[in-house]
């Protein structure tokens, strides 16, 4: 959610797998599993009733889990050969942001089947079957022997993504809004494209402050089994992430019902952030400084300033982490927190609830 930073994750190399990064310092306790049954906790939002500018108020941090939509390519290295020369296989053939779906015309879903097809080469031409933006493609690559009987393509991937984030509000049908912005490939700066994805139950065990050049972070604990799933995600978007919540009563524990305003609703001056701070959801008090309706940005229409003293005690401003904290004035949600200034962590953007409600409307 820092400004210019995006959320890190982890790397292989056709052969070979390396630890994950996550913005806030997610910490993994056990292996993700696929998405199937679990206990979840039948509830409302009982929000049905109200008018529809009316949802549940957000503020609370969970664990995020996003597999891409194939395998994402972020780059291509050079490999030495068996005969001790050097080899870039995939050079100009493959791009960073790639979507590799199918290996020799066999489809694939993630690293594990990407790395059983690599496993089988021969040695013969290997055919990559690419999403590339809107297009698909097929490339022959020329697989490099390293030791005998074993082949590499020089292909660094990645299948997944983690970390913490903010839920901004829920609709009377269960959609949740959260982050307020998009989640990008660290490498390749693209956003990333999801096949599908978990919320979890997240523990915060720990803030690191914030100050100029140096954002702060929450850390926290994540164990990613099917017991602390608390929905699905289906969407990510330059406007945030967005899915549905099953076990609604507890995530929402406090059913806080708010109105949302228009662009036009907003002013300049005083307004609140709602956020999960110190084990205590609280909000916190702030200043909108800047008010943008060109939409030049999706998720920077706002410009806010943290004003309160507790807030700037506990974190120095703006954190990781904090990204969907919801943003209230006049008593109605007015948006959610995006970014923080790196240079000035008291200080950032935030986006317009009008996009983000745009964005829920479907699951497409």
């Amino acid at each position: 959610m820092v400004e210019n930073r995006k959320y890190r994750t982890g790397y292989v190399i056709v052969c070979g797998l390396l630890c994950l990064l996550c913005v806030a310092a997610a910490v993994q306790k056990s292996s993700p599993p696929l998405y199937g049954e679990s206990s979840f906790v039948e509830a409302e939002a009982n929000t049905s009733s109200s008018a529809d500018n009316t949802v549940l108020l957000g503020g609370m941090p969970v664990g995020i889990y996003m597999e891409t939509d194939g395998v994402m390519v972020l780059n291509t290295e050079e490999i030495e050969g068996i005969d001790g020369e050097e080899y870039d296989p995939a050079a100009e053939l493959v791009r960073s942001g790639d979507y590799i779906t199918a290996v020799n015309h066999e489809g694939i879903s993630g690293k594990a089947d990407l790395l059983e097809a690599v496993g089988e080469i021969d040695g013969t031409q290997v055919v990559l079957t690419l999403r590339r933006g809107e297009e698909t493609v097929d490339v022959e690559i020329d697989p490099v022997e390293y030791s005998p009987g074993r082949y590499r393509l020089g292909i660094w991937v990645r299948d997944n993504v983690q970390g913490l984030g903010t839920v901004t509000f829920l609709t009377g049908d269960g959609r949740f809004g959260a982050l307020g912005h998009g989640i990008h490939d660290t490498d390749t700066s693209v956003l990333m494209s999801i096949d599908n994805g978990r919320v979890y139950r997240t523990s915060i065990q720990d803030i690191t402050k914030g100050y100029s050049g140096s954002p702060g972070t929450m850390e926290g604990i994540i164990v990613y089994n099917n017991y602390n799933v608390l929905g699905s995600i289906d969407k990510n978007t330059e406007a945030g992430i967005y899915g549905t919540i099953d076990r609604i009563d507890e995530l929402f524990s406090e059913k806080v019902p708010i109105e949302t305003a228009t662009k036009n609703d907003i002013h300049k001056g005083k307004a609140t952030i709602r956020c999960y701070i110190d084990n205590e959801l609280k909000d916190y008090e702030i200043q909108v400084t800047g008010i943008d309706t060109s939409g030049s940005e999706i998720n920077k229409g706002l410009v806010i300033q943290i004003t309160d003293p507790e807030l700037l005690e506990k974190t120095g401003g703006i954190i990781q982490g904090m990204s969907g904290s919801p943003i209230i004035q006049d008593g109605k949600l007015i948006g959610a927190v995006t970014h923080v200034f790196v240079q000035d962590s008291t200080k950032g953007y935030g986006i317009f609830i009008e996009n983000m409600l745009k964005q829920v409307e479907s699951s497409d």
